[in-house]
């Protein structure tokens, strides 16, 4: 399955070929960090393909501030303000929410919590 989550991570980031290997590294652990997540009983290939598409998305979105190289999201000078729309963190947030919402129905439940809540 690995292979198949490289592919479909390649085909989301292109990734140059000096980021190949951290690619694969990076959908290793996102395998590795999703079936933890899963319901017990359930295997990877019990989810279809939600479970590589996934794992390719987390992979990506793990990728993709390595590209950054701080790229400046907000710059001032004196009335002047300029806020690009958030660039790759932006984008790898949403690779990771995706990733989330596309094993929702197979993660095991994570439980809640009460943030900011008087009591």
């Amino acid at each position: 399955m690995q292979d198949y989550i490289f592919s479909l991570a390649a085909a989301i980031v292109q990734p140059q070929e000096e980021e190949k290997p951290l690619l694969a590294a990076l959908c290793a652990a996102a395998e590795a960090k999703l079936a933890g997540r899963l319901r017990d009983g359930l295997a990877p290939a019990d989810c279809g393909d939600a479970f590589p598409c996934a794992a390719a998305l987390l992979a990506a979105a793990g990728l993709l501030p390595c590209r950054g190289g701080g790229a400046v999201e907000q710059f001032t000078a004196g009335d002047v303000s300029i806020r690009t729309g958030g660039g790759l963190a932006a984008a790898a947030a949403a690779m990771e929410r995706q990733a989330g919402a596309l094993l929702e129905g197979y993660a095991a439940d994570g439980g809640f919590a009460f943030l900011g809540v008087r009591g």
